[in-house]
């Protein structure tokens, strides 16, 4: 069967520079979009470059100019977005309004995957701030997907493990100390942990699967259910010796969250 053309729009990101290796590696036509607000930021226009010498296709358009993302989502079959959604530094979902318009526009893809691949926003409304704001934000993409009628898959992760497990989840840290751990509570509360280049591979699969049209994609590796106590356990073994550990109650940590300027 042919592989469908595929346009990842981020793909210099985290998680876009590996859904980039994975369309290529599945035998995909690879497009990649090129916006000219990168300017003259070398290590992206390199990192495109080689996306450029690996057999992608760059295609410039702009989030600000309608018809050249019209254009440029004309000459596949299939969008997957990965712009920042992260609200402790970008934080650029509400673009995506854009890309759905031109989407719909355009009147000739397949599927549209939006930026997600982390927690399922629709299970979040329990969130506080500051984080809270990502998954109100992504539901407001899922509302624009469906009313403009795109056929969509939504891609749901969980944790990073890039970002959680090294630093045994510990807020704001992502090397895991051989001396001290600051344990969150009791520690036990389980989370579904998904490594970042196996989610890129699922997500350019699901692009594919017919069985995957308007619907949710959860990813969860079932030997990757781990409570924080289970990761610093795992640590504990490899490194062989007992970290020195201390608490911080559920108050204590929210009053703390709370105090955080991220903007």
């Amino acid at each position: 069967m042919e592989k469908s053309r595929v346009l990842v729009v981020g793909a210099t990101g985290y998680l876009g520079k590996r859904l980039v290796k994975a369309s290529l590696a599945n035998g995909h036509p690879t497009f990649v979009l090129l916006r000219p607000e990168i300017g003259a930021d070398i290590e992206k226009i390199q990192l495109l470059l080689s996306f450029k010498e690996q057999g992608a296709k760059l295609v410039e358009a702009s989030f600000s100019d309608h018809q050249s993302l019209v254009d440029a989502v004309k000459q596949v079959d299939v969008v997957i977005c990965a712009i920042s959604c992260v609200h402790t530094r970008s934080h650029h979902i509400l673009l995506q309004l854009n890309l759905v318009k031109a989407i719909k526009e355009a009147g000739n893809i397949k599927r549209f995957l939006p930026s997600e691949f982390g927690t399922d926003p629709s299970r979040m409304r329990h969130a506080i701030e500051p984080g809270r704001v990502t998954f109100d934000d992504k539901m407001v993409i899922r509302k624009a997907i469906e009313e403009a009628r795109v056929p969509f898959t939504y891609v749901t992760a969980n944790c990073f493990a890039g970002y959680f497990v090294g630093g045994l989840c510990q807020p704001l840290k992502i090397i895991p100390s051989r001396d001290h751990v600051l344990l969150l509570g009791h520690a036990n509360v389980k989370a579904i942990y998904a490594d970042e280049d196996d989610i890129a591979n699922y997500t350019i699969k699901a692009a594919d699967d017919p069985r995957m049209v308007n619907k949710t994609l959860h990813i969860r590796p079932p030997e990757n259910i781990l409570s924080q106590t289970d990761l610093v356990q795992a640590w504990e073994e490899l490194i062989g010796k007992q970290l020195a550990k201390t608490t911080i109650s559920e108050e204590d940590f929210l009053t703390k969250l709370r105090s955080k300027t991220y903007y």
